[in-house]
């Protein structure tokens, strides 16, 4: 190791986009492991998420809403329906719009992988005490609504990454 190098302007200890790069390789690859044949991934979870949310009044509605080409969704709830995890319903509202349901089998699957998950990321946050944990999940909330991003979908962002 050289001593004679001139020492940097900035302190290195406070790279942000090294720690976030950290967090988001150990988030991806503990969420991953979480989620086990979960279908498709934290995609297929993220979609079962928003779907038991029920704020999405079509299946276009949910693709716009998640950032997902409005083509893959279509295929995304073929395989989730043949899996028995949604049922596609006309809408009460409009009928010419089909809604995606969680069945009663989605809801428990969803519920026991959003339970693994939040044990990876208390698991991947094992250093931050409750409050910390909390707060900083305010923060990059905060922050991520800030930015002015159209993309819905944390998945997508992870995946780009």
């Amino acid at each position: 190791m050289r001593t004679d190098a001139p020492a940097p302007a900035f302190d290195l200890g406070d790279d942000f986009g090294w720690a976030l790069g950290v967090l988001l390789r150990g988030y991806r690859d503990r969420v991953k492991h979480a989620l086990g044949e979960f279908p498709h991934g934290t995609r297929g979870y993220e979609t079962m998420a928003e779907v038991l949310r029920g704020t999405q009044p079509s299946q276009l509605a949910l693709a716009n809403h998640l950032g997902i080409d409005r083509t893959v969704m279509t295929y995304l709830v073929d395989d989730l329906e043949q899996e028995g995890l949604v049922e596609r319903r006309a809408n009460p509202t409009d009928r010419r719009q089909r809604m995606v349901v969680a069945t009663d089998k989605g809801r428990e699957l969803v519920e026991t992988a959003c339970r693994r998950v939040v044990e990876a990321q208390d698991e991947l946050l094992g250093t931050l005490d409750g409050s910390e944990r909390s707060a900083l999940r305010q923060l990059l909330n905060k922050a991520a609504a800030g930015t002015g991003d159209d993309v819905d979908d944390p998945c997508e962002v992870a995946d780009e990454a």
